[in-house]
């Protein structure tokens, strides 16, 4: 079985760092999952939600990354919404293990933030395919 094709959903103002990262986790010999173009890295402009929905039709599984801001980005919560739309997987990480982070406005309830380790990260995509 080939690696999980994974769109990252993240705060664009205050956490592209955090997707270098797992862009970095994803290059790692054993990872399960891979990044190539799938996730929006700029602002994109006219009908983006509908650019969004195409490319995370194309994916495996979404990917949050909950920092500081998220319940406050707009963006983060659109793509949620857009992936629960699709039925696609999708789970919460803490992408800032030592400030509060934030779920996306659009997350449910019962939608559990898990810590951001390699061996979670390795089980959650793992265990969607």
């Amino acid at each position: 079985m080939g690696k999980a094709r994974v769109f990252t959903a993240f705060d664009f103002d205050y956490d592209e760092d955090l997707r270098n990262l797992l862009v970095g986790q994803s290059k790692h010999s054993d990872s399960p999952f891979e990044m190539a173009d799938w996730s929006v890295k700029e602002a994109m402009t006219g009908d983006w939600k509908e650019k969004v929905r195409k490319r995370i039709r194309g994916v495996d599984q979404v990917v949050i990354m909950c920092g500081e801001h998220t319940d406050k980005a707009t963006g983060v919560s659109a793509e949620l919404s857009i992936a629960q739309d699709e039925n696609k997987p999708y789970f919460l990480l803490y992408g800032r293990s030592s400030k509060t982070c934030e779920k996306p406005k659009s997350a449910k309830s019962g939608d559990q933030i898990y810590n951001w380790t390699w061996d979670n990260l390795k089980a959650l995509i793992g265990g969607s395919r």
